[in-house]
Parts: C-alpha cells; structure tokens; sequence
C-alpha cells in the first residue's frame, strides 16, 4: 500500500488510568512515578490492558495500518524499559538536565548496564493477539538513555551508552520473535544534544541495531510539543542518520513547518512523516493533512513514506487524538487516490 498510516508511538492514556494533571505538569518521568496510576496496583495490569484494546480499537476505527499498543503501559516512553535494566540504582535516584534545562530525578548507574529479561515481549504478544493488522512496538535508545541516567560507573557516557546498546539489541531480537512486525527506537536526544551524538551516539545505535533481522526505525523529534513548546528551523542531526542501519527514520514537519528538501540527504531510506502537530487540540482537516504529506514527495519516493503523527499523542485529550489520527487517514487516502491515479 502508498502512504500506509501508523501512530509514532504512543496513545492518550483514559483520564480514568492515568492522572493527566499529574502527567502534563511535570516533564517525562526517567525514574519511575507509580504516582501517576490512579488504579491501585492489584488491579493496575488489567486496567492497562483494557486500555490498551480501547487504544488498538480507536486505531482501528480512525482507520490506521500500522498499529501501535500505545504505550498505555508506561509512565513515559523510556522509564518503562530504562529501569528494568540491571546496574541501576533505582531507590537513590540522581539528577540530569532535561533537553530543556531543568533537572530531572534519573536512574543512577553504579554498575555494569545489562538487560536481566525481556521487558516488552508481553505486550508484542497482547498486541498480535488483539489486531490482524501490522503492528509496531517502541524501545528507548541507547543514546537517549545514557543522557537520561547519573553516570556513577562507567569513564564517561559513552562506554555506558554501548551498554544499553546491548540491551536494546537483545529487547529488539525479542520483539520480533514475538511477533512484532516494526520496531521503532526513540532517539529523540539526538536532535538536543548533536555533539555528543556525533561523538557516540550513532555508533551506540548501529550497535543496537547490529544483527537484527526486521524491520526497524528510529525517531528522532524535539519533543512533546505539550512541554517544548519552541520548534527550531530544522533539525540539528538529521542528515547523519544516512549512516544509520535502519529502514525507516520518523521525522516531525507539521508544527515546525519544516524545510522538507532535507530529506533529500536521506534517500533510500524510508521516511515517517509526522504531519499532525500537536501543540494544539485543534483537529486538522483531511486537505491540511494532504498537502504536508505533499510538501514532502519532491524529496522522498511515495512508496517510501509511512505517514505519522509528529510525535506522541500522550498529552492530547482522547477526542482531539482520535480526530486528528481519524483525519491524518482520510488524508492520506486522498493523496493515495492522486498517486494510483483514482482521484
């Protein structure tokens, strides 16, 4: 199919699950923050899957091909699997900057980063189970983890950031052979902190990615438009990723309005086009959507474009998410249309 439709990663969480004011007046959790959950903990397992099959279903329904769990299990994108990790000192947490500036509570490293089990192979289950769609899964990346993390042990960051390369190489084996179709590895601190990506950063990823039989993406933003709320021009490592080992790159162009001729330096690669912006609750038309999934084709080939969100649907009120992936469809279908010439 041209211009299959898949979410990035996550899904709004049910206000019933998840205090929501809670969760937008702080920036992504890195330790863990059980706070969030308003379901008691004997209960909390079945309340997240009956919010994952509300989740799979409303993808379903807006008409999405690619479909993701959500995320509905995690308190944030990367705490879920960073704090499984061994090495970590979870009880005596330490503090990093955040892309922002502000100091975050993080996992404290203070051993050797080692992967102790599986982490995400249930849900790949859970999801397979529940939909015959293609499905994709999201893992942190190493890189990102190692600038969300107090470093205590290793000689610097980027003895610690192939560690977890490692680990997300043995999660990623794992997803497959559970049945995953599609798995998406969030670097969004690439684009924050380019220098040390340049450094490491890609060289951590390749390593996570060496190996691994599927299909794979990586995801690059400048993070939830619902805390960062300045876009700039373009992005800061981008071009780079042309050396990366995997299939698909997830970029964002809606809210930032971006310059899309830089994919040019990406060809070859299959392009996740973000064209949803989510600092607003505003749904989109179908023809707005259309015409940023147009911006793009001059520079990437048509069958080589997923269309996306820009970034997580987390922070967004569940009807403005259900909207806006509804709309992001329908514009998809008529850009579709216009390709196989049935418009």
């Amino acid at each position: 199919m041209l211009l299959p439709t898949s979410l990035v990663g996550s899904y709004c969480q049910p206000d019933w699950l998840i205090d929501r004011d809670k969760l937008a007046g702080r920036f992504p959790p890195r330790a863990r923050a059980q706070e969030l959950w308003r379901i008691p903990e004997p209960w909390l397992a079945q309340a997240q899957d009956d919010a994952t099959l509300l989740a799979i279903r409303a993808q379903e329904e807006a008409g999405l091909d690619i479909i993701t769990d959500g995320e509905i299990r995690r308190e944030s994108y990367s705490n879920r699997f960073a704090t499984a990790l061994d090495g970590l000192d979870l009880d005596n947490p330490g503090t990093a900057l955040d892309r922002s500036g502000h100091p975050n509570p993080v996992p404290r490293i203070v051993g050797p980063i080692q992967r102790r089990h599986a982490v995400e192979v249930e849900d790949v289950k859970f999801l397979r189970a529940h939909t015959d769609r293609m499905i994709k899964i999201t893992v942190p990346g190493p890189f990102t983890m190692s600038q969300q993390a107090q470093n205590d042990y290793y000689p610097g960051l980027a003895e610690a950031a192939m560690d977890y390369a490692r680990a997300v190489r043995e999660e990623i084996n794992d997803l497959f052979a559970a049945g995953a179709d599609i798995v998406q590895i969030d670097e969004p601190y690439m684009q924050a902190r380019p220098e040390a990506a340049e450094e490491y950063g890609l060289e951590a990823l390749n390593t996570a990615l060496d190996g691994v039989q599927g299909t794979t993406a990586v995801h690059i933003c400048f993070g939830y438009a619902a805390l960062i709320h300045e876009r700039p021009e373009g992005y800061s490592f981008l071009p780079q990723l042309k050396d990366c080992s995997c299939n698909q790159i997830s970029i964002e162009t809606a809210q930032s309005n971006l310059d899309t001729s830089v994919l040019e330096s990406l060809r070859g690669k299959s392009i996740i086009l973000g064209v949803l912006d989510l600092s607003t609750a505003e749904v989109e038309s179908p023809k707005t959507v259309a015409a940023r999934i147009r911006r793009a084709l001059p520079h990437v080939d048509a069958d080589k474009v997923i269309v996306a969100p820009d970034c997580g649907l987390k922070y967004l009120p569940r009807d403005a998410a259900f909207g806006k992936i509804k709309a992001m469809a329908e514009g998809a279908r008529i850009v579709r249309s216009e390709l196989s010439g049935t418009a």
